[in-house]
């Protein structure tokens, strides 16, 4: 369990506030940090890191981190920390990035094959593409097998295609190793696909606390939407079936009948139409 309760003034892109958040997160949860632009976001997964001062208190089980007379250094914390420029060595090889964190073979080897690295790990970091750099950057990240993963939105430099590998990945690391992870994001789909809750800031307060489904659904609405989508999820409800589809910036759900929903699968690229304000879903071909 780590119980955060910190209080810092910033100054936020509407002048100075305070930003007070108060939270207790689960081992192993999936937390995904949401909200606009000055809201508080990466200041609070610094504080966590210990990369910037506060006042109040973070225990992590039975470690306190912080309270009013102790403040324990980054590199005592137990931390992962997944950046958006990747902060590489340049002049180490993939494996030598890993092992400058642990000297630690097996595991490094491990996690290279878990993200299908293990042929460049004698590669250097200028030779990589961007994905392939991310990819080494949360391998090194996981390195110390944190007891908190701290993802500041890791993949919002790549292409939509490659977003989507990684987030597996990330998801498949997550549960491997049973890491407690908090990641900043603003992209819903990344969001529904990896989070297990959604935790959004405004003004440097939480203003939405609750599971992704009702969180996103609740915040994007589903009174505009453009025509293609993503299907993330489909839920049956009794008799009928409920899509969840990512479209562009929103996520909404559609009604289908057993006949609409037979052929469809999660991932499957999905158009949308209306008929009398009824949305109508069909497979793209």
């Amino acid at each position: 369990m780590i119980e955060i309760d910190v209080q810092k003034e910033l100054l936020g892109s509407m002048g100075k506030m305070d930003l007070h958040v108060k939270l207790s997160i689960e081992k192993q949860n999936f937390v995904a940090l949401s909200g606009q632009s000055g809201s508080g976001k990466t200041t609070l997964l610094r504080i966590l890191a210990g990369l910037e001062s506060a006042k109040g208190q973070i225990k992590v089980d039975d470690e306190v981190w912080l309270d009013e007379a102790h403040c324990l250094p980054p590199q005592k914390r137990g931390i992962g920390f997944v950046f958006q420029d990747y902060a590489l060595f340049p002049n180490m090889s993939v494996l030598e990035n890993l092992l400058f964190v642990r000297k630690d073979k097996a595991l490094a080897d491990q996690l290279l094959s878990m993200t299908e690295l293990s042929e460049l790990s004698n590669r250097r970091p200028a030779t990589l593409s961007g994905g392939q750099k991310q990819r080494v950057s949360l391998c090194r990240a996981m390195m110390n097998r944190p007891k908190l993963l701290l993802m500041d939105e890791p993949l919002s430099a790549l292409d939509p295609s490659m977003r989507t590998k990684l987030q597996h990945e990330i998801l498949t690391l997550h549960k491997a190793f049973g890491t407690t992870t908090i990641m900043v994001s603003h992209d819903p789909s990344e969001m529904y696909r990896l989070s297990s809750r959604v935790i959004v800031l405004s003004q440097g307060h939480v203003v939405q606390d609750g599971d992704a489904k009702s969180v996103l659904l609740r915040t994007q609405g589903s009174q505009k939407f453009s025509f293609e989508g993503e299907l993330l999820d489909i839920v049956k409800v009794d008799v009928i079936y409920v899509a969840i589809v990512s479209i562009g910036q929103q996520i909404v759900e559609v009604v289908l009948d057993g006949g609409e929903a037979k052929d469809l699968r999660v991932g499957d690229s999905v158009s949308i139409g209306t008929k009398a304000f009824t949305p109508i879903l069909q497979k793209l071909i």
